[in-house]
Formats: structure tokens, C-alpha cells, sequence
């Protein structure tokens, strides 16, 4: 095990209130996973934990990975790293711009290293190095799929819900990005309850971006769907009808959200709920996945929380 645990004794299972809800006769409740840590939040540290912890236990000092000027998978890992006394290489995908990202600029005060590549460089050489395990780059050094996408990654997401009683919801919902959290979800719940993922890419498609050979099971699928008309323009992308009613829910409720994945998804819940899409009655379950610091590149003042 990694020397650092987070604080996962600070998670809470909040109740959202919200008009819809009560109108359709709906209870949902939030899993704020947000609360582990500032920067290793949410399903971060899950996805992470035995990547870690083989990085450790096969005296690997260094941990690679791949993502965007803005992704809070490398700022967390570049903290985790830090606190376990590792070290860290991110590919960041771009060219280097004139300023970095705060997201970048936080990880590399962390001791992240950013290697900048062009992005059509970028997804050859991700590929490259999911097939070979990033040998290529750093021989001694641990690679981590971009988002932890891997085998180790969605181990850690089954143990998600393992500090409640996840049986009592007939739904349970996440964003979905590499749908590697989705992906533990669905193994480690009930193949009875429904499982929904809300894409923030823009053009998924079916069960995309979910990777169906992740799946212990492939007859849980009966019970998944995917969510693809909520992205707001895709990944990392916004709208004012997005941040008003970011600001909005955390007026009536204190729960903050991020514009990349969690806003989404909290949209698409309230949106479900206003045309129906779950029976009065219906114990819905919403995932807080963190990734708050992705905020701090809006514009100050955007938000107000």
C-alpha cells in the first residue's frame, strides 16, 4: 500500500434537494467523493491506489502518464507522487503555451516533469505506450493509462462504494470520461440497478466511452445507459447555461461541482428527472467525482463558490 491515504473518512453522502425531485417524487442523495483530498479527489485516488501501490512494491521511483492542460488525473498524480516520495513525468498533450495552465503550474510545483507534444504526436505516442506498457519512455519508470484507464484503475473504482449501502438505490449515476469509473461501478453493483453514465465527450456514441471487455459481466450491460446530449460542446467545454446552473445548485444545495465532468453530470440528473426518465419513487444515487481544481482556469468571478 501506498505510505499515503487520504482522508476518505470525510467523504459524506449528502441529500440534493431540488424542485424536479420532489415534483416526480424522487429522493437522490450525493456521494461526495470530492471531500478525500484538494488534489487527489474523488475517484482520483481510486483509480490510482494500485498503481501506486505496485510503483512500490516493484521499486519503481518514477510514475508517467498522459493528459490535457487542464487534467486533474496528472495534478493528482503529481501530488500523490509527492507525497509518497516518488517522482512523476507528465505528456501533456499541445504544444508548451506561453502560460501554463494553473493545473499545470500546480503539478509541476509538485514535482511533476511536463514533456509537451503535439497532439497528433500526442495520440500516437499514448497508444505506443498503452501497448507496450511505456517501456519506451522511461524503461524503469511505471506508465498509467491516460485517466488510469487500465486494469489497476478500475479495481480501485469497485471499491467506490464500498463505504455505503449502495444496495437501497435503484440508480446510480457518473460522468464518464475514459469510462473507467463507470466500468467499476458496474462490477461492483448489483446487476438489478441501473447504472447511467453521462458522456462529456462530444460524439460517444452507445455505450461509449465505455469499453465493454473492462466488464466482469457483460450481461450487466442490460441495465447501463449512456447519456451522450449533455457534453455542452465536449470535454473541458462549457456554456453560460452550464455555469448558471453550477451556481445555481450550489445556492440550494452547498455541493460545488467542476464544469468538465461533475456539472454535467448534475445537469443531466436534474434534466432526466424534468421529463421523466425515472419512476416516482426512484432512490437515485449521484457520484461527486472531484475534480473541483479544474475550475480555477475559468475566469474569476464565473463561478461563485
Amino acid at each position: 500500500m501506498a505510505a499515503f491515504i487520504p482522508a476518505l473518512n470525510n467523504i459524506s453522502l449528502d441529500h440534493w434537494d431540488n424542485p424536479f425531485f420532489s415534483f416526480h417524487d424522487l429522493q437522490v442523495d450525493v456521494w461526495r467523493l470530492d471531500k478525500i483530498h484538494p488534489e487527489i479527489s474523488g475517484n482520483k485516488w481510486f483509480k490510482l491506489k494500485y498503481y501506486l501501490e505496485r510503483a512500490m512494491n516493484t521499486d519503481k521511483h518514477t510514475l508517467i502518464s498522459f493528459g490535457g492542460a487542464h487534467s486533474n488525473h496528472l495534478l493528482a498524480l503529481a501530488s500523490a507522487t509527492n507525497m509518497n516520495g516518488l517522482s512523476s513525468i507528465g505528456y501533456i498533450r499541445g504544444e508548451e503555451p506561453a502560460i501554463l495552465s494553473p493545473t499545470l503550474i500546480r503539478a509541476k510545483e509538485l514535482g511533476m516533469e511536463l514533456r509537451f507534444i503535439s497532439r497528433p504526436e500526442y495520440n500516437l505516442q499514448k497508444k505506443s505506450a498503452f501497448m507496450n506498457d511505456g517501456r519506451d519512455y522511461e524503461p524503469d519508470a511505471l506508465f498509467i493509462p491516460e485517466g488510469g484507464a487500465g486494469e489497476d484503475g478500475i479495481r480501485g473504482a469497485e471499491e467506490i462504494l464500498s463505504g455505503i449501502p449502495a444496495g437501497r438505490y435503484s440508480h446510480i449515476c457518473c460522468a464518464a470520461g475514459t469510462g473507467t469509473t463507470l466500468a467499476g461501478i458496474i462490477n461492483s453493483t448489483d446487476s438489478r440497478q441501473k447504472k447511467i453514465g453521462v458522456s462529456v465527450l462530444k460524439g460517444t456514441h452507445g455505450l461509449e466511452p465505455l469499453t465493454i471487455s473492462w466488464l466482469k459481466n457483460p450481461a450487466d450491460l442490460e441495465n447501463v445507459q449512456m447519456i451522450h446530449e449533455d457534453h455542452f460542446g465536449g470535454y473541458a467545454k462549457y456554456t453560460k447555461i452550464l455555469i448558471d446552473f453550477m451556481n445555481k445548485t450550489f445556492d440550494e444545495s452547498g455541493i460545488p461541482t467542476d464544469f468538465v465532468y461533475t456539472g454535467k453530470l448534475f445537469y443531466s440528473v436534474v434534466r432526466m428527472a424534468g421529463i421523466k426518465a425515472f419512476k416516482p419513487g426512484s432512490h437515485i444515487l449521484v457520484l461527486h467525482t472531484g475534480g473541483l481544481s479544474g475550475n480555477r482556469s475559468l475566469a474569476p468571478g464565473l463561478l461563485q463558490f
